[in-house]
């Protein structure tokens, strides 16, 4: 089948709500010589997404204005130093923006088998979500069985992700919540200690639940409302790693707490990072996980699915925070 020259996408008409999401027509993208052309079955909705719509995550220069970072589909047409992948394979990838597009490029490196047993929406929830917690939990972090990790967020498709890994290390995990229904989800997927956050003060509920020992790594997207609790509940040489700052921006830091417990903050983003630096977290990821998802040891957890033309939906529901894992946008090319 012949390659249109002309695609459905979603773009941001300007900086705003979700109803600035719109739905139109572009042309398909030209693909360089390391590149492959992917007919987009599925791609995964992300917090970036949310920020890039409102004007405070701007893409890199190279990169497509369209949201969108991690794609399955079917490879369509591959560049021709391109030795790795083959048209009409199945794959997911990690991508520089144009996920919400019926077609998409992507680096080589950055592209990924589809592990056996998973469909098109289980593979679009991979890319992102799974490239980030390796990135901070295994190569940053060094986590390890004896560690005890507090994830914020635990519900979300970050949360959810890391909390299977850090189980699957044999970590003890602890998490914070919004409501029961998410706290029961967590606890399923492994879990040890989960904290309803609204009914509960979770730096009590952890002094406790440690016997006032802490932690040795925090996961965190909630920036400023956490900040200082979460710095108290560090043990000695604990890692404090930030992947957002749902709360804000700007922190209030007492220097002595850092020095006495000799802490690590680090954090960082997945999209501006080398060709390179990216290529090897794939590589990673695939070595380290593929096994574990064809096994069903791990699986990424999808909550609902949108038509492309539902994009302002997705978002809504993003933001609404009521979404337990993934929400995944859908192609029906």
């Amino acid at each position: 089948m012949p390659i249109p020259k002309i695609m459905k996408c979603v773009e941001i008409s300007k900086f705003g709500s979700p109803e600035n999401l719109k739905y139109t027509n572009q042309e398909v993208p030209n693909i360089s010589n390391k590149e492959v052309l992917i007919q987009v079955k599925a791609s995964g909705v992300n917090r970036p997404d949310i920020l890039q719509r409102k004007g405070l995550y701007s893409p890199p220069k190279d990169a497509s204005e369209i949201p969108g970072l991690e794609v399955a589909g079917r490879i369509v047409k591959v560049g021709d130093k391109v030795k790795n992948f083959k048209i009409n394979q199945k794959i997911c990838a990690l991508v520089h923006g144009g996920g919400y597009a019926e077609y998409c490029k992507a680096h080589e490196s950055h592209v990924l088998p589809i592990p056996k047993g998973l469909d098109y929406i289980q593979a679009a929830g991979i890319p992102e979500t799974y490239f980030t917690v390796w990135a901070k939990l295994f190569d940053i972090a060094k986590i390890k069985k004896h560690h005890t990790l507090l994830i914020h967020g635990g519900s979300s498709g970050i949360g959810t992700t890391a909390i299977q890994l850090a189980k699957n290390v044999g970590c003890k995990v602890i998490t914070t919540v919004g409501n029961t229904k998410k706290k029961k989800i967590c606890q399923h997927l492994g879990a040890d200690l989960a904290i309803v956050y609204k009914k509960e003060d979770f730096r009590k509920k952890i002094q406790s639940y440690t016997e006032s020992k802490g932690v040795d790594i925090i996961l965190d997207m909630i920036g400023k409302n956490y900040f200082t609790k979460n710095l108290s509940l560090l043990k000695d040489k604990g890692k404090f790693i930030s992947i957002a700052f749902l709360s804000g921006k700007d922190v209030k830091l007492d220097l002595s707490i850092i020095l006495k417990k000799r802490i690590l903050i680090t954090g960082s983003t997945l999209r501006p990072r080398t060709i390179k630096e990216k290529a090897k977290i794939a590589k990673n990821v695939k070595n380290k996980f593929w096994s574990l998802f064809e096994k069903k040891s791990i699986k990424p957890i999808i909550y609902k699915t949108f038509n492309l033309n539902e994009a302002v939906k997705a978002h809504k529901l993003m933001e609404s925070s009521e979404h337990i894992g993934k929400i995944i946008l859908l192609n029906s090319n």
